[in-house]
């Protein structure tokens, strides 16, 4: 019969009971990272469906085939939000970066509305199923493993930094054969980085549990996943998607 004024016990005790808080923390913290990430992917959806809703005459056409500076707007807005972002998060509040967020979803929205102008609806919705089973599937082997995968992070970033420079050079040498490269090292290149990505934001929380900054992290993380998404939807859409 175990000594119930033996000090190990109650130690046991506490160190479980800390044990399953920081689990339940992590959990609720992850959650709400895909939560918000889910949102983004969901309000960018929506914002691109209404914008092309009309084909010819819709207001994608309007602002992309018509002649003057609307459209390198729309396509440039967004990454000026990333950078506001990435480059002020310590400077915003949380409710700052949030409503940044949601702006950067929704203007993500109206730049991808073209797509619908381009692919049938059916090879968009099949490659949107497909996209989400590949990245629940990846970010849960990125979120399991333990695996230490820092070292993978610069070789993907060299891969990431190679593989924008070969969309710039195409755009001049139209290459079919390029093209069809850089779809597939894009496919490998974000799927890598949803693995790494989701492990790089759990290990962040042990960093920001309990702080300020946590509320932060949270949107940081979800506009990390959301860029993963959005660009592995765009790579694989290449090879998934029927022309109209």
């Amino acid at each position: 019969m175990a000594n119930p004024l033996d000090p190990r016990i109650g130690t046991v005790r506490s160190g479980a009971s800390a044990d399953a808080g920081f689990d339940a923390g992590l959990r609720a913290h992850m959650l709400s990272v895909y939560n918000y990430m889910a949102s983004g992917v969901l309000l960018t959806g929506i914002v691109a469906m209404l914008f092309a809703r009309g084909g010819d005459s819709s207001l994608a056409a309007q602002i992309f085939m018509a002649p003057g500076i609307l459209k390198y707007v729309v396509m440039f807005a967004p990454l000026g939000l990333v950078l506001w972002l990435s480059f002020g998060i310590n400077k915003l509040s949380e409710g700052a970066a949030k409503g940044i967020f949601w702006a950067y979803a929704a203007l993500m929205g109206v730049s991808l509305s073209t797509i619908f102008l381009v692919y049938t609806g059916g090879s968009i919705a099949q490659t949107f199923f497909a996209t989400s089973a590949g990245f629940a599937a990846l970010s849960l082997y990125g979120y399991t493993t333990k695996k230490d995968l820092s070292g993978m992070g610069k070789f993907l970033l060299m891969g990431l930094v190679g593989l924008i420079v070969a969309s710039i050079g195409n755009i001049f040498f139209q290459s079919s054969a390029l093209n069809l490269g850089i779809s597939i090292i894009g496919v490998f290149i974000f799927a890598g980085l949803t693995v790494y990505d989701t492990q790089k934001i759990k290990n962040f929380y042990f960093e920001v549990a309990g702080t300020d900054f946590a509320g932060k992290a949270v949107v940081m993380g979800a506009l990390t996943l959301y860029l993963d998404f959005i660009n592995l939807f765009l790579y694989l859409l290449r090879f998934m998607g029927d022309r109209r």
